[in-house]
């Protein structure tokens, strides 16, 4: 058996109207052996696009291509079974009568391959995903974890032009979807299949893809590397995806200001002029000063600025303080917590490092997003 091959590449421009107004109208590329992460809140259209690419929606208007064979277009509708495509969801959707051998045989057998050698295939891709000794296994004798592993090793095992990964990671605990993640990313770059992960995990897209497709209320926000979205953040939901701050703004002569005046005031002499978010890890901002309100609102200056504390996350460090007016994350130590002088509903004086706060051009209108 070939342990690697060349992917084919996907091209696609899906326009999917549901009933209620919804419209998903996106369109995703994929190069030859090459993952592409889509990311989005509930909601956006990730799994309507996935149902399009897998021939299990058609479409309104666009097409999806498989190398140059066009799979779907309006008047135009491969099934499922025969376009090349393997969908492996949150659900591993295991053959509850079959073993783990039989189960990844049985994506072989369909393809033609006969009894005897999709059995011994079957073995050898179940040892690849370190289910080896577990083929007579059931699935309702392995753990989430294996059964994940036993699906994954179905869907390769087809040798698909493309595969789909819905959210595979969701309901495993951390541990087992660490392990999960490595094995994907494994074997996807062994196979040199190529790939389309649906995820809301920023982890699992810095993982295992080369570029990410930001989804938003059915179209694209952003798009590209992965390392460059998740730095330059262009919406509150990739900001909150990357674990920043992000803070609407403008620069003018250099400095840059909050809209509506709101937030701190920084050097900006680098950044070009007009709208810019002000982006910032909850580390980069500090407790100044905390007061209760009948003793009035701390006092801000420059890189400071007034705020109030709207909820508190305890997290292993001590607290994830969220703020509005603007909307920023702080990060505090277990002292600062001791002391007790950050509560929900205090007033208090936070400030950023300069050095450490990125300016982001605001984004162009949607429908100007080159794919």
């Amino acid at each position: 058996m070939t342990l690697a091959r060349s992917g084919a590449a996907l091209d696609a421009v899906v326009r999917v109207e549901r009933s209620g107004g919804f419209v998903l109208d996106v369109s995703v590329e994929a190069a030859a052996g090459e993952v592409v992460a889509v990311l989005g809140p509930s909601g956006a259209g990730k799994s309507t696009l996935l149902g399009a690419l897998a021939g299990l929606d058609r479409l309104d208007a666009g097409h999806v291509r498989v190398a140059d064979r066009v799979v779907s277009a309006p008047h135009h509708h491969v099934p499922p079974a025969r376009r090349g495509v393997a969908l492996l969801g949150q659900d591993p959707l295991l053959f509850p009568h079959l073993s783990a051998r039989e189960n990844v045989a049985f994506a072989l057998r369909a393809g033609g391959v006969p009894r005897a050698d999709a059995r011994r295939r079957a073995d050898r891709w179940l040892d690849r995903v370190g289910l080896g000794g577990l083929g007579r296994r059931r699935p309702s004798e392995m753990s989430g974890g294996q059964q994940q592993r036993a699906a994954l090793a179905r869907a390769l095992a087809a040798d698909p032009a493309v595969v789909l990964l819905d959210e595979p990671l969701t309901g495993l605990d951390v541990e087992t979807a660490s392990e999960i993640r490595g094995v994907l990313r494994d074997q996807l770059r062994a196979t040199g299949v190529t790939a389309i992960l649906v995820t809301h995990s920023a982890v699992d897209a810095a993982a295992l893809a080369d570029r990410v497709v930001i989804v938003e209320d059915g179209a694209v926000t952003q798009r590209g590397p992965v390392a460059e979205v998740l730095r330059a953040p262009s919406t509150r939901f990739v900001a909150a995806v990357a674990g920043l701050n992000r803070v609407r703004g403008t620069v003018r002569g250099g400095v840059w200001t909050g809209a509506d005046g709101v937030g701190p005031v920084l050097d900006a002499a680098a950044a070009p002029e007009g709208e810019a978010h002000a982006v910032f890890r909850p580390g980069a901002v500090r407790l100044v000063e905390a007061r209760d309100g009948a003793a009035g609102r701390p006092t801000p200056s420059g890189a400071t600025w007034a705020a109030r504390i709207v909820r508190i996350e305890p997290v292993p460090f001590g607290a994830v303080v969220q703020t509005t007016a603007p909307d920023v994350a702080a990060e505090i130590g277990t002292d600062v917590l001791a002391d007790r002088v950050v509560q929900v509903g205090r007033d208090v004086c936070l400030g950023v490092d300069g050095a450490q706060v990125r300016f982001v051009p605001a984004p162009p209108p949607r429908d100007t997003l080159s794919p």
